[in-house]
């Protein structure tokens, strides 16, 4: 598990806000079809450096879900689409929401629930 300090950011906060951040696409994930869109984000305030993950099924309602866990410079590069859910599940927190958990952030933690 990877140990991750909180710094009391905002970017930490659950309610956090999309300008908070400077984006860059990733890629997809095509896993089990779910085309998990992966980007890149990186606070204004701190610098430090998330992965965001967000899946949506367009055939279910309320099934949007987002997670995002903050990744060191180090192991950065060795993110792609399709390890992006496993870097996350191994973080000791990360920041999740969305539709479908009618939620606008919750922290938590272990397997994400996507499929």
């Amino acid at each position: 598990m990877k140990m991750i300090p909180k710094i009391g950011c905002v970017c930490e906060k659950p309610d956090h806000n999309y300008t908070d951040y400077r984006s860059s696409e990733l890629g997809i994930d095509h896993t089990n079809g779910r085309y998990g869109e992966v980007t890149i984000q990186q606070c204004k305030l701190c610098q430090r450096i998330w992965i965001h993950y967000f899946v949506e099924y367009e055939h279910y309602s309320k099934s949007g879900r987002w997670y995002k866990g903050i990744v060191s410079k180090k192991d950065r590069s060795q993110i792609t689409p399709e390890n992006a859910v496993e870097y996350l599940e191994s973080l000791d927190w990360y920041v999740y929401g969305g539709s479908f958990f009618e939620s606008t952030g919750t922290i938590g933690k272990g397997s994400l629930k996507l499929d």
